[in-house]
């Protein structure tokens, strides 16, 4: 009698460790599928890091020179001044554009308000890396001036 009750025990404990053995096996893809699905979508790599030296890493554009007034429209001042939103002079409108130019007194007074801001305009519209030349250029290409 003692003899088939050591057999049950070890044939429980036997079980036992079974369940534990098979649950972990399948917890495990479980657990790698939800840490695949909460993994963050990228990372910071700062200079000096080893990522940095990684090949692949994407180099920062320096500008070789000034934008052109086309340019720095197209990619700050469209928005607003291809359809005059909040009042702003639409490209082309010469007259909207003289009314300005008289208003201000010259092209270079015009350009000031432009880069210090006025009404509804940030301070160089959208542009904060604009020179004050790129953006008397942007005006110069809105305006015709």
């Amino acid at each position: 009698m003692l003899k088939l009750m050591t057999v049950k025990k070890l044939l429980a404990a036997t079980a036992a460790m079974l369940v534990v053995v098979a649950g972990s096996a399948f917890a495990s893809p479980v657990n790698d599928a939800i840490a695949e699905r909460i993994k963050p979508v990228g990372s910071v790599c700062m200079a000096g890091d080893p990522c940095a030296s990684e090949s692949g890493v994407a180099a920062v554009a320096v500008a070789s020179g000034p934008r052109s007034g086309e340019a720095v429209y197209n990619q700050f001042c469209t928005a607003c001044h291809s359809i005059g939103v909040l009042g702003a002079p639409k490209t082309g409108d010469d007259a909207a554009w003289q009314e300005r130019l008289a208003a201000a007194g010259s092209i270079e007074a015009l350009t000031t308000s432009a880069i210090n801001g006025v009404r509804a305009m940030p301070a160089r519209g959208t542009c904060a890396d604009c020179s004050d030349e790129e953006i008397l250029a942007s005006i110069k290409h809105m305006s015709g001036l």
